[in-house]
C-alpha cells in the first residue's frame, strides 16, 4: 500500500488569479503555436532573477550534440555535456524554463516517485538500494549546482507528508524505519497528530511523515542559473525555435522553421511536449494537467501560523495537493487536475476549493497568481530514460518527481555519451511500457482510473 501522491508538478498557462469561482470554464490553450517573448505569467515569473532573451536559430550549424527542451532535462544535459568539452546547442519552442520545470511546485523529494516498500516488493532490495543510491546523488546534483553557479533560488530544506486516510496510518513509521535500517538515510521520521499540526495547521492530516533532507526551490530562477551556467560552458541557447524534425542518420539533422543543426547526437528533453516528433516514445508518456495559485503576501506571522517553515508540504492522496511558503510570505498552493487540452478559464476559482478544504482559515486570503499545465506520466511512475538507434537520447515521463530527477537524468545521459553508461543503464533498464491505446487512444483508460482514484482519495 502507498499513500504517496502523484503530481508535484505544473506547466503551461498562466495569468493574475480570479476568485469569482463556479463552475470552471474551459478553453484551449493552444500552445504549440505560441511563440513569445516572456513567460507566461505566474508568481515564478513576477519574481525572476536573471532573465535574459536567446536569439532564434536562424542559420544551418554543426555541433556535437543538439539538446531539444531547455527544461530541468534539457538543461542540465547541455551543462554537462558542455564540461565535458563537446560543442553543444540547445534548442527551446519557447523561453528557457517555458513549461513544467519553469512552473512546477518546486519540491524535491527523497528517493523515486515510487517509495522504496514498493521498489522493494517489485524489483527485490538490491534494485531498490540502487535506485535510491541514484535519487539521492540526484539531490546532491541541485544542491552541488545552486552552489557552484551561485544561484538565486531560494533553497531550502526539509518535506512534510501529511497523512489524510486512517488506512493510511502507520505507513510513515514504516517507511522511515526502513530507510533507516537499510538504506542508511537517517533523516527521516513519523510525526504523530500533534507534531504535524505544530508543522502544518490543518486537520485533514491525521499524522505524517518527515523528510528532513528534502527541499524546495524557486524552478524558474534555478532554471535562469543553469542557463546562464550553460552559456558560460559554451552551450548556444536559441529560444522560439521549435524542431520540426530529426532525421534519423548520421549524423542527424535537426531542423527548426529558420534553421538546422547537424550533430552527432541528439538529446529529447521534452516531455509533455513531446507530440509527435518521436513517434516511438510518444505512447509511453501521458500528459496531463495540473495547476497552481499563489495567495496575496500573508505577513510573516499568519503564514507561520500555516506552516512553520519554508519546507515544501504535500498530502498523500492520489491527485495531491502539495504547497509551500514563499521568501514573502505568500502561500504557494497546487490543487486539481485535468485531462486532454482544455484549462479552466478561471484557474484560481478551480485551485480554490481545494485551498479551502486543507485551509479553510484563508476564506478571505485573496490569490495573486494562477497558473497550470502539462506534465508527463508514465504508466509505472518511473522515469522513461533510454537511446533510441542510431544516435538519440532521451529522458521523460518524471510523473510529478521532476527536479531532481530530471536534471539528474541529464547528467546521466551526458556520462553515457561520453560512454560511462553504468549508471544510466539502472535506470534504462526498467521496464517501461505504452499506454494503452498508444498515443491516440490512451486518454479514455486514463480518466476512468484517474476518476477511479479521486473517489477513493474522498472514501
Amino acid at each position: 500500500m502507498s499513500w504517496q501522491g502523484s503530481y508535484t508538478g505544473t506547466e503551461f498557462s498562466g495569468g493574475r488569479g480570479k476568485t469569482d469561482g463556479g463552475k470552471p470554464e474551459f478553453v484551449k490553450t493552444g500552445f504549440e503555436d505560441m511563440q513569445i517573448d516572456r513567460h507566461p505569467a505566474s508568481y515564478y515569473a513576477a519574481t525572476a532573477v536573471g532573465d535574459r532573451t536567446h536569439t532564434p536559430l536562424d542559420t544551418a550549424t554543426d555541433a556535437d550534440v543538439c539538446v531539444v527542451g531547455a527544461g530541468f532535462t534539457g538543461l542540465s544535459a547541455a551543462l554537462c555535456l558542455a564540461e565535458q568539452g563537446l560543442r553543444v546547442v540547445l534548442l527551446e519552442a519557447e523561453r528557457v524554463g517555458f513549461g513544467a520545470s519553469g512552473r512546477c511546485g518546486g519540491l524535491i523529494g527523497t528517493g523515486q516517485r515510487r517509495d522504496v516498500l514498493e521498489l522493494e516488493a517489485r524489483f527485490g532490495r538490491d534494485l531498490s538500494r540502487q535506485l535510491f543510491t541514484l535519487a539521492e546523488a540526484a539531490k546532491a546534483e541541485v544542491r552541488h549546482r545552486v552552489a557552484a553557479h551561485d544561484i538565486d533560488c531560494d533553497l531550502v530544506s526539509g518535506q512534510l507528508v501529511g497523512i489524510h486516510k486512517p488506512a493510511y496510518r502507520g505507513y510513515p513509521a514504516e517507511l522511515a524505519h526502513t530507510l533507516a535500517e537499510h538504506y542508511d538515510y537517517p533523516h527521516a521520521r513519523a510525526l504523530d497528530r500533534r507534531e504535524t499540526l505544530e508543522r502544518v495547521a490543518t486537520d485533514d492530516f491525521l499524522e505524517s511523515f518527515w523528510d528532513a533532507d528534502g527541499a524546495a526551490l524557486h524552478p524558474l530562477n534555478y532554471l535562469l542559473g543553469l542557463a546562464r551556467a550553460a552559456s558560460a560552458a559554451g552551450v548556444r541557447i536559441h529560444e522560439n525555435s521549435r524542431v520540426v524534425a530529426v532525421s534519423r542518420g548520421d549524423p542527424a539533422v535537426v531542423r527548426t522553421a529558420t534553421g538546422e543543426v547537424k550533430a552527432a547526437f541528439v538529446v529529447l528533453a521534452c516531455n509533455a511536449y513531446l507530440g509527435r516528433l518521436e513517434p516511438r516514445i510518444a505512447g509511453r508518456i501521458m500528459p496531463i494537467n495540473n495547476f497552481m495559485i499563489a495567495t496575496e503576501p500573508l505577513g510573516e506571522a499568519r503564514a507561520r501560523e500555516l506552516i512553520a517553515g519554508p519546507f515544501g508540504v504535500h498530502d498523500s492522496r492520489f491527485v495531491v495537493n502539495y504547497f509551500r511558503l514563499t521568501a514573502d510570505h505568500r502561500l504557494l498552493f497546487g490543487g486539481g487536475e485535468n485531462y486532454g487540452r482544455r484549462f479552466p478559464a478561471d484557474v484560481a476559482g478551480f485551485v480554490r476549493p481545494y485551498l479551502l478544504k486543507l485551509f479553510p482559515q484563508l476564506e478571505d486570503a485573496g490569490i495573486d497568481y494562477a497558473w497550470g499545465g502539462t506534465l508527463a506520466i508514465t504508466v509505472n511512475r518511473l522515469p522513461d530514460i533510454g537511446r533510441l538507434p542510431p544516435n538519440v537520447w532521451y529522458a521523460q515521463g518524471y510523473s510529478g518527481h521532476g527536479i531532481s530527477t530530471a536534471s539528474f537524468a541529464g547528467r546521466l545521459i551526458a556520462e553515457a555519451i561520453d560512454g560511462q553508461a553504468e549508471r544510466f543503464d539502472v535506470l534504462a533498464n526498467l521496464p517501461s511500457r505504452s499506454f494503452p491505446g498508444g498515443r491516440f487512444l490512451r486518454y479514455p483508460g486514463m480518466v476512468l482510473a484517474m476518476l477511479y482514484y479521486a473517489l477513493r482519495d474522498r472514501l
